[in-house]
């Protein structure tokens, strides 16, 4: 009884849970199997053949053209394919990697210390007039997801300590009537239970949040600040909010070190015996004052001889060509394992990933140093000063991006601002390299601290 009335209760304070077109989910009864819904969906098979005769009008009328259209119309995905628009040339290198994919930092600060992320001693912020405004970030996600972008990213810093991240997640969330389909977040989860319900109905989808340990003694050390049960706090909420329908992507990131926090790899793998979890172990990467070592680093075949030593029979498990881990299962296991091998075994073949620093400089590759600034073209038209949300609105910067793509296609010419923009971005993809340097290199390579790229 409690929990049919907490159920009730949560689905009226998130109306997003209950109304589909919001969001890109939908409410499943608890306990339902969503395997067998989705393969209800989608599945090809055949009905039954009387007497073992398959022709053709006991098959879907999908697989067979039917000239009487009047009888049979074409299949959804049929349509979607002879309607599919060329991919954007702006976000398309010349390796042919489709960049849908975009990673934007909202803020520098960060309510922790983490040791591979920022030195001891801090970093030193940019000055706030430097730093992209809610209405920026909000005309360059129109802008990208324009040009083809179905995935955003908001990252930091620590994006939970933005005061308005709720409104700008609304504000972005609603840029799926023009084709956005994940509206993600890169978090430590010390404030995510907090504002957790509110971001769900803003169209949160898939959130990372970063746990390198399982003592809170160690958390304190690694990340020179208490919190631990803050963060186990949040992951209870996540999987609360998944039981009523929520259905966000929830994802643990571990930075593996040798020496320090190895000997929890088992304990992590276990996190998913009875969660739908899936722990991510990263390899511990070189950035600017995280004194990296190679002899700290623990490679990626060797976390897996841990886990296979305890759970011989893990299996590999098929992913998505631009996944970002290599992602594995213990049989009977609710949650999954991920390894991101960015050290031993690039992905960049398949990379369609692009970042935008708090600081508005397009990085196109997380290990390069190549940037450029789309915060100074943005703000030409406003002195060089920030555009806030009236400077915004009178510049018409979310008409303009909305209509950027329409624009192209109809033959028109795109406003010389966002042709600015777009040229730079196209120009910046362009450059990109086949793969980052190698890890000989990487440790010599100048680079921002990983707090002012964006995790």
């Amino acid at each position: 009884m409690t929990e049919v009335l907490f159920r009730r209760g949560l689905l009226a304070a998130l109306p997003s849970l209950r109304r589909s077109p919001r969001t890109p989910f939908r409410q499943l009864p608890i306990g339902s199997n969503r395997a067998a819904v989705r393969l209800r969906n989608y599945s090809t098979i055949s009905p039954p053949v009387e007497n073992g005769k398959n022709d053709a009008k006991n098959l879907p009328a999908t697989y067979f053209h039917n000239p009487d259209t009047s009888v049979r119309k074409p299949s959804a995905r049929w349509s979607a394919l002879k309607t599919a628009k060329p991919f954007s040339e702006f976000l398309t290198d010349t390796f042919d990697r489709q960049h849908d994919y975009l990673r934007i930092s909202i803020t520098e600060r960060c309510n922790l210390r983490c040791v591979y992320c920022m030195p001891e001693e801090g970093v030193e912020l940019s000055p706030p007039a430097r730093l992209l405004t809610s209405p920026e970030i909000v005309y360059l996600s129109s802008l990208f997801v324009s040009q083809g972008v179905t995935k955003i990213r908001l990252t930091g810093g620590e994006p939970t300590v933005r005061k308005d991240i709720v409104p700008l997640m609304q504000s972005i969330g609603g840029l799926r009537r023009n084709g956005l389909r994940e509206l993600c977040l890169t978090t430590n989860g010390i404030s995510l239970h907090r504002k957790l319900d509110a971001m769900v109905e803003a169209g949160l989808t898939g959130i990372n949040l970063s746990l390198d340990t399982l003592d809170p003694f160690q958390f304190q050390i690694m990340t020179r600040r208490k919190g631990f049960d803050a963060v186990m706090k949040s992951i209870d909420r996540v999987l609360e909010l998944n039981k009523l329908g929520a259905g966000i992507k929830l994802k643990v990131n571990c930075v593996v070190m040798r020496g320090i926090n190895d000997r929890e790899i088992i304990p992590f793998v276990e996190l998913g015996r009875e969660s739908p979890i899936e722990v991510r172990f990263i390899e511990y990467m070189p950035f600017d004052g995280n004194r990296w070592n190679e002899k700290k680093m623990l490679s990626y075949q060797e976390m897996l001889a841990v886990i296979r030593e305890k759970y011989p029979t893990l299996e590999k498990v098929v992913g998505h060509k631009n996944d970002t881990s290599k992602t594995y299962q213990v049989p009977g296991f609710e949650g999954r394992v991920g390894f991101i091998t960015s050290m031993t075994h690039n992905f960049c073949g398949t990379c369609n990933r692009l970042r935008i620093t708090s600081d508005g400089n397009l990085k196109v590759c997380l290990f390069g140093n190549a940037e450029v600034s789309l915060r100074d073209i943005i703000r030409k038209a406003n002195n060089g000063e920030p555009i806030d949300e009236a400077t915004m609105n009178e510049l018409q910067l979310l008409e303009a991006a909305d209509s950027a793509a329409r624009i192209k296609e109809e033959g028109g010419v795109v406003n010389e601002r966002e042709r600015e923009l777009l040229d730079v971005i196209g120009m910046a993809v362009k450059r990109k390299k086949a793969k980052h340097a190698g890890m000989g290199e990487l440790k010599n390579l100048k680079n921002r601290p990983m707090i002012l790229i964006g995790g």
